[in-house]
């Protein structure tokens, strides 16, 4: 008798052992589904709504200094330059373009530092270079490109021009440029190879230094 009495206590005991471990192990999974997963989606969905929220801003603050520009306001009292042609040409199937447009502030920044680069008080336009392929029309980037204007046989203008990125001129090489006035301007561009490694199908191309030449009549706005 006692030893059967021995033996349903140990057996109770066991029970009730396994119903704790049961008890805690189904609190602990409970714990994992229920407690730690909501927050973690609701943090990121939150976070998502804020860079959303952020972006929308940028979007907007990006469009109302597009809208500036195109609404004719000007820059450090310089006046706005409607966005125009000036000339453009073909080299081994890469469409070189130069525009113009009002001379603006633009911001170097290379990884660590910032400058930020004002139009001088004669600046006359902002100029633009833009390669592209002929053929896709895709930008062709990481190449160097060297500007000279002249008239007359004297250099007004002879800089490099930055590589930049703007929201609503795309990705080009520009700087801010004065010129004395109205009249016939001879501008020369170097184009230097871009220096990056090249899919096939660029292989052979624009492997050289190449110097482009245009004519464009310039007319100050009044």
């Amino acid at each position: 008798m006692a030893e059967k009495s021995s033996m349903s206590r140990s057996a109770a005991r066991l029970a009730t052992i396994l119903a704790v471990a049961l008890a805690v192990g189904g609190c602990a999974k409970a714990d994992k589904s229920g407690s730690s997963s909501p927050p973690t989606t609701a943090t990121a969905t939150t976070a998502g709504m804020k860079m959303g929220q952020n972006s929308s801003a940028s979007s907007g603050a990006g469009m109302q200094m597009g809208g500036s520009a195109g609404a004719g306001m000007s820059v450090d009292g310089i006046k706005p330059v409607p966005t125009q042609t000036l000339a453009s040409a073909t080299w081994e199937g890469m469409k070189i373009t130069a525009r113009a447009m009002t001379a603006v502030p633009f911001v170097i920044y290379n990884g660590t530092r910032e400058k930020t680069v004002k139009p001088g008080p004669h600046a006359s336009f902002h100029l633009m270079v833009y390669l592209d392929d002929a053929h896709t029309g895709v930008p062709i980037p990481y190449a160097t490109v060297w500007a000279t204007i002249s008239r007359n046989g004297h250099i007004y203008y002879d800089n490099r021009q930055w590589p930049m990125i703007a929201e609503y001129m795309g990705p080009h090489y520009g700087n801010d440029v004065s010129v004395p006035g109205a009249g016939t301007y001879q501008l020369s561009l170097l184009i230097s190879p871009p220096v990056s490694a090249r899919h096939l199908e660029y292989q052979h191309v624009w492997t050289k230094p190449h110097r482009v030449s245009f004519q464009f009549n310039w007319n100050p706005p009044s």
